[in-house]
């Protein structure tokens, strides 16, 4: 569209579904220059990518061309199929549903990105459980508990 101008800053928080610690070290990195192919084939610029073997963060430079629900649909997806393509987990691998979508404005970007660099050492200290509720609390999200997370039982 012409005349349209926007700076928009995304955060992405999703986890493996079940909260299973499945991202391997080994492969980690594949998977994240992966998703940065999918955020750039949908016109917004990768930032950042980190997280754990059970979560990860996204952090992109937002462009509204395509809704927020249907890039992380893509993420999601072509993601989970890369990994179960490349038979990198045992059985199947999957992303659990839902997401937090988390803004930010441009003075805020080397604080998020030095956040989510150091994934690693926070959760040293912190739950993934505990990361997501601080977030949602910081950014007065409503939410209900029962919905938030899929443990593996």
């Amino acid at each position: 569209m012409p005349n349209t101008y926007t700076q928009l800053y995304i955060q992405f928080v999703f986890a493996v579904k079940g909260r299973e610690s499945l991202i391997h070290k080994t492969w980690q990195n594949e998977l994240y220059q992966y998703i940065t192919g999918i955020v750039q084939n949908n016109k917004s610029k990768l930032i950042t990518i980190n997280g754990t073997a059970d979560h990860i963060h996204i952090f992109i430079g937002y462009k509204p061309s395509v809704s927020i629900p249907d890039l992380v649909k893509d993420i999601k997806v072509a993601s989970a199929l890369w990994v179960n393509d490349k038979q990198l987990v045992k059985g199947r691998f999957s992303w659990q549903e839902g997401y937090g979508a988390f803004s930010y404005s441009r003075s805020q970007l080397d604080v998020v990105c030095k956040y989510i660099a150091n994934q690693e050492a926070h959760h040293n200290k912190k739950t993934f459980q505990q990361e997501y509720i601080e977030f949602l609390k910081q950014f007065e999200v409503e939410y209900d508990v029962k919905y938030l997370f899929d443990f593996i039982a």
